[in-house]
C-alpha cells in the first residue's frame, strides 16, 4: 500500500494539515537545526505568509515541541511532496491543490488561500432545498419533540410510592406550558408535517408579534394596542399572590357601550362596537357565542382566542400561569372575563380532538381559585383526565382532595377514578403485583359508586345502547325508584354526568367488568348490607340544592341532559353569555350610569335572539314596552332569582363552603 493510500486512510490531504513549529519559523536551537532540516531549509522561516490569521488554528501553545509521531509524519509528508514534482497528481488532488498540469509552484504560500474552498462548496451545498430535505427536515424536528418530551418526562420528578406506582413529585396543579399549545398534541398524533403544512415558509413574511403561551396570534387579526385593561398585585399571603385586572376610564366607556349593544339584542352592534376596539373581551365573547349559534365554529373559535390574547398581553410581570400560585377572584367583574375565555377555549379544545391541552387549561382554571372553584370544572376535570389517559393524575386527584373535599361524594369522581383504576389495570408495563392492587381498588370503588349514585346505571347503559339483563332491569335498587326518589341537585350531577362521560363506558371489556360488580352489588342488597342504608341515608340528607356555580357551570357546558333539570329559579332570570349567573356577593368598582330612556327599535333578529334565552317572555316585553299601559319596569334585574333555598341548603360535596359564589 502507497503512501499516499496511508494519507488518505488517516484523513489528511494535501494542503489541509497544520503548519509544523519548523514551518512557522517558531523553533530555535540546535532542535530546529539538528531535528527538520529539510523542513527548515525548504520553508525558510515562511517569512511571507498571506493569511496570518491561520497561524491561530494550531490548538497547540508555542511552547510545546512535537512529539515522535509528529515528526515521522513531518518527515513522510517531506518524502511525498519531493515525489509530488514528479508524479502527475489526480483530478482529486487537483480538486484539493488548486494546481494545473505541470504547474505546481509556490504551494506552500497557497495553503491558507487553498483550505477555503472546500468550505465554500460546502456552504452551497447547505443552500440547496430539495423536497428530500424537507422531509428529512421534519423527521429532524420529529424527533427533537420527541426527545424534549422524554427530557421532561425523566427529570427526575417523578418518584416511587410503597404501592409500586409512579408518583409525580411537582405540586397537582402544576401545568406545563408546552402542554397549552394544542399543535404539540396534534403533532403527536399526526406528525409535524400533517399539523404544519406550509406555515414554515410564511413565518420569515410574517410580522413581529408579542409571544404568548396561551394561544398564538394570527395575522388576520387586528394589529394588538392598548386597550385599557391592566392586571394588579392586590397582596401575597402565605405565599399565594392575589391579583386582579382592572378597567381604566377608556375601557370602562367601551363597556358601557357594549352593555347597550347587549340589550338591544342586536349582534349587528357589536360587529360595529369592535370594528372601533377590535380587542375589547366581552364583545368577544358574545360575538362567539353568536357564531356558534350560527353553526360558524371557526369565527367562534377564533374570537374566544382573540379574547385570550387581549388578557394575556395586560399579565402583571410576576403573574404566573406554571406556578398554581396566582390567584383571581371570581367575585370581581372584572376577572370573570378570563375565567370564562378559558372555558370557552378549553371546550373548543375538548371538540376539536386534543384533551390533553384541555385538561392544561382545566388545571389552569382550577388553580386561579381551587377552594370556590366558581366555574366548577371539578365536575369535568376526571372526563378531561380519561380522555386524555392521564390516568395517574386523576388517581393523585382524588386521594390527595378526597379528606378535605369530599370528591368521592360527587358522582363523576365516584365513577371516574374506579375506571381509572381499570384502565390502569389493563396496561402491561406495570408489574403483576400492582396490577392486582389496580383490580381490587376498582372493584371496591366502582361498587361503593354503584351503591351510592344508583339512578347513574340505567341511564348509562340507556346511552351506551346496552341492554340490561333480566335479574338487573326487574330489580327495584336500578329501577325506576331510584331515579324518581333522587334530589333534584343530584339529578343534575347525575345528568351531567351520563351526557358527557358515556362514550368512555362503551368499550366491551369496560362493560363486562360493570356487569360483575353489578351484580355483586345487588348480592349485597338482597344481604341488607349496612352500606346500603348508610348511603340511602345521605342521599336523603344531602344534595337539597345546588351551589350556584353548579348551575353556573351545567349553563356553559350546554349539556341537553343537564339544563332540562335546571330549577325554575334559574332559567327565569336572564343569563348572558359574558357573564352567565354572577355571584350574589360581587364586588363592584364601578358602576353603570343610569340610562334615561330605553331603545325603541328592535329588529325581527334582534327578537329572534331573544327568544333563544330560556326566560324569554314576550308578553312581559310588551309591559316593558308600555304597550298594555304599563311603565318600564325599573332596573331590569329579577325580582329575586337565585335567592330561594340558599338560606339552609346542603352544599354539595366537593363545591365551596366558605362563601356562596
Amino acid at each position: 500500500m502507497s503512501r499516499r493510500a496511508l494519507r488518505r486512510l488517516r484523513g489528511e490531504q494535501r494542503g489541509q494539515e497544520e503548519p509544523g513549529l519548523g514551518e512557522l519559523g517558531l523553533a530555535s536551537g540546535p532542535e530546529r537545526g539538528g531535528e527538520w532540516p529539510q523542513a527548515a531549509a525548504k520553508a525558510g522561516g515562511r517569512p511571507g505568509i498571506s493569511n496570518r490569521f491561520e497561524l491561530i488554528t494550531s490548538e497547540e501553545p508555542e511552547d510545546d515541541l512535537p512529539s515522535k509521531e509528529e515528526r515521522a509524519d513531518a518527515r513522510l509528508k517531506e518524502h511525498d511532496a519531493a515525489e509530488g514534482s514528479n508524479e502527475e497528481p489526480t483530478p482529486e488532488e487537483k480538486k484539493h491543490n488548486g494546481q494545473t498540469d505541470g504547474k505546481g509552484t509556490n504551494q506552500p504560500d497557497q495553503r491558507p488561500v487553498l483550505n477555503n474552498k472546500p468550505r465554500k462548496k460546502k456552504k452551497k451545498r447547505k443552500t440547496k432545498k430539495t423536497s428530500g430535505g424537507e422531509a428529512l427536515e421534519d423527521d429532524d424536528l420529529e424527533d427533537i419533540d420527541s426527545l424534549l418530551e422524554k427530557i421532561e418526562d425523566t427529570n427526575g420528578l417523578s418518584q416511587e410510592t410503597q404501592s409500586g406506582i409512579i408518583a409525580d413529585s411537582r405540586p397537582l396543579l402544576y401545568i406545563e406550558h408546552r402542554n397549552l399549545n394544542p399543535e404539540n398534541e396534534l403533532k403527536r398524533y399526526f406528525g409535524a408535517r400533517a399539523v404544519l403544512g406550509d406555515q414554515r415558509p410564511r413565518q420569515r413574511q410574517r410580522q413581529y408579534v408579542r409571544s404568548t403561551w396561551l394561544t398564538a396570534p394570527k395575522n388576520t387579526w387586528p394589529r394588538y394596542s392598548k386597550t385599557g385593561i391592566a392586571m394588579q398585585l392586590v397582596e401575597t399571603r402565605r405565599g399565594v399572590q392575589y391579583f386582579t385586572f382592572e378597567h381604566h376610564r377608556e375601557y370602562q366607556q367601551v363597556q358601557f357601550k357594549f352593555l347597550d349593544a347587549v340589550e338591544s339584542m342586536d349582534p349587528n352592534n357589536i360587529v360595529l362596537l369592535l370594528q372601533m376596539n377590535p380587542y375589547h373581551v366581552d364583545s368577544l365573547l358574545q360575538l362567539s357565542d353568536v357564531c356558534r349559534m350560527q353553526e360558524d365554529q371557526e369565527m367562534a373559535r377564533d374570537l374566544v382566542e382573540r379574547a385570550l390574547y387581549s388578557l394575556e398581553c395586560t399579565f402583571h410581570p410576576v403573574f404566573s400561569l406554571t406556578s398554581g400560585s396566582c390567584r383571581l377572584d371570581y367575585r370581581r367583574p372584572e376577572n370573570r372575563a378570563f375565567y370564562l375565555a378559558l372555558f370557552k377555549h378549553l371546550m373548543f379544545l375538548e371538540k376539536r380532538g386534543c384533551p390533553r391541552t384541555a385538561l392544561e387549561f382545566c388545571k389552569l382554571i382550577l388553580s386561579l381559585d381551587p377552594e370556590n372553584d366558581p366555574l366548577c370544572v371539578l365536575l369535568m376535570i376526571d372526563f378531561l383526565s380519561l380522555r386524555a389517559r392521564e390516568y395517574a393524575f386523576l388517581t393523585r386527584m382524588f386521594q390527595e382532595w378526597e379528606s378535605h373535599r369530599n370528591l368521592s361524594q360527587l358522582p363523576n369522581f365516584a365513577f371516574s377514578v374506579p375506571l381509572a383504576y381499570f384502565f390502569l389495570s389493563q396496561q402491561e408495563e406495570h408489574s403483576e403485583l400492582e396490577l392486582s392492587q389496580a383490580r381490587q381498588r376498582a372493584a371496591r370503588l366502582i361498587q361503593l359508586a354503584l351503591i351510592m349514585f344508583p339512578s347513574v346505571l340505567m341511564p348509562l347503559l340507556d346511552h351506551c345502547s346496552v341492554q340490561p339483563d333480566a335479574r338487573v332491569a326487574s330489580h327495584s335498587f336500578f329501577g325506576l325508584n331510584a331515579q324518581i326518589s333522587q334530589p333534584p341537585a343530584l339529578n343534575q350531577l347525575t345528568s351531567l354526568y351520563v351526557g358527557r362521560t358515556h362514550s368512555l363506558w362503551k368499550d366491551p371489556a369496560v362493560m363486562a367488568w360493570l356487569e360483575t360488580n353489578v351484580h355483586e352489588v345487588l348480592r349485597m342488597v338482597d344481604a341488607r348490607d349496612p352500606l346500603v342504608e348508610e348511603c340511602e341515608h345521605k342521599r336523603k340528607m344531602r344534595y337539597q340544592s345546588a351551589p350556584r356555580n353548579i348551575y353556573r357551570h351545567v349553563i356553559l357546558s350546554e349539556m341537553k341532559e343537564a339544563t332540562a333539570a335546571l330549577p325554575l329559579e334559574v332559567t327565569s332570570q336572564p343569563v348572558m353569555g359574558f357573564d352567565p349567573l354572577p355571584p350574589l356577593d360581587s364586588i363592584i368598582s364601578y358602576t353603570r350610569p343610569e340610562r334615561t330612556n330605553h331603545p325603541s327599535n328592535e329588529s325581527t333578529l334582534s327578537l329572534f335572539f331573544r327568544s333563544l334565552l330560556p326566560n324569554f317572555n314576550l308578553q312581559a316585553r310588551w309591559r316593558r314596552r308600555g304597550w298594555s299601559g304599563a311603565g318600564p319596569e325599573p332596573g331590569g334585574e329579577p325580582a329575586h332569582g337565585g335567592h330561594a333555598g340558599h338560606a339552609g341548603q346542603h352544599p354539595v360535596p366537593g363545591t365551596p363552603t366558605r362563601r356562596q359564589s
